[in-house]
């Protein structure tokens, strides 16, 4: 192979010397410029020393000229800055035994384009269960390795989830940040022949643009609102004011609705969720120690969605669906911290 580890090289469209840090593989290397680590394709290098040469060479006319080295340079590593946080998707090619390229595995970086360090935790989830977790630091400007995920995964129903919060607390923002990402395996083929067709080497994820604020509920003044004529309770009290919980929530859509039978799949799941995000926080508001929710056996969708929100939820202690003498398999028992 004409690179190896180490070897110093000169990126060909900005003219910026580097070093070579990981071999991709036989068309692909990874490359650190300046503290900044990126894919390059092989013809997009080379080694330095020719540039070296004839930069000694050139003497500078008396009539001023604009020479390529005069140029402004363009850079080609992808933004850092004012991008937002991107999860980057990096696939790894071979060759088959027919001498066709095909994808091996996919790493996954956490791209920091923002001007604020963040910790995060970071799950990856296939089916609903957890693969992989890690926790760590990422800093502003940062591209952070994540790790490596097999590519026939991809259609194991991933779910990529991640919590932010801010490396340096601000009173103005939001105590803690969440975000998922699932994808499909058709959604990541497409994004892959759109690589493959503007000959990039990576394609990504906007999870933010920029860490919220709090929200506006948390910075009420109380004094002007008892002034207008509002009636302000005690937090102490806020239970007395609530709908009661339920330790057992039926999420059949005909329990929710009546008028359900010209709703798309889609707009059924959304109300099955929002009436269990209602029940959910009542119940944590009521401090109830449990709860059953019911939601059928059917493909299991309504069942993995409610699962990957319990696994993000501070609040659960753990969860069970196994068979119940009165829901079969088609209920999920939640226990509280």
């Amino acid at each position: 192979m004409k690179y190896q580890v180490g070897d110093k090289i000169v990126v060909l469209h900005s003219n910026e010397e580097g070093e070579i840090i990981d071999i991709i593989n036989d068309k692909m290397v990874l490359i650190d410029v300046r503290g900044v680590k990126f894919p390059a394709y092989m013809d997009q290098i080379d080694f330095p020393y020719f540039k070296r040469f004839t930069e000694k060479k050139i003497v500078q006319p008396k009539k001023e000229k604009k020479y390529i080295d005069n140029v402004k340079k363009e850079n080609s590593t992808r933004p850092v800055k004012g991008d937002g946080v991107r999860v980057t998707f990096l696939p790894v090619m071979t060759m088959d035994e027919f001498g066709d390229d095909v994808i091996k595995e996919l790493k996954i970086h956490l791209v920091n384009g923002t001007d604020n360090g963040y910790n995060f935790t970071y799950k990856l989830n296939f089916f609903g269960d957890t693969d992989f977790e890690l926790k760590n630091t990422i800093h502003a400007g940062e591209d952070f390795y994540l790790h490596d995920v097999p590519f026939e995964n991809m259609n194991d129903n991933p779910s990529f989830n991640f919590e932010f919060t801010l490396l340096n607390p601000d009173k103005a923002k939001t105590a803690f940040y969440e975000q998922s990402l699932k994808l499909k395996a058709k959604q990541i083929f497409n994004r892959i022949e759109e690589m493959q067709k503007k000959n990039e080497a990576t394609f990504s994820y906007l999870l933010f643009d920029r860490y919220p604020d709090k929200t506006a509920d948390d910075f009420i003044e109380t004094g002007s609102l008892v002034n207008k004529g509002y009636k302000v309770y005690d937090a102490k009290h806020a239970r007395q004011h609530l709908e009661p919980a339920r330790s057992v929530v039926d999420l059949h859509i005909e329990k929710i609705t009546a008028d359900w039978k010209h709703l798309s799949n889609f707009e059924i799941l959304t109300l099955q969720l929002k009436e269990f995000e209602k029940f959910y926080d009542l119940a944590i508001a009521h401090h109830l120690l449990s709860m059953i929710v019911i939601h059928g056996v059917g493909e299991g969708k309504l069942r993995d969605e409610i699962h990957d929100i319990l696994r993000l939820k501070k609040e659960v202690k753990s969860f069970v669906n196994q068979y119940h003498p009165a829901y079969g398999y088609g209920a999920t028992e939640i226990f509280f911290k």
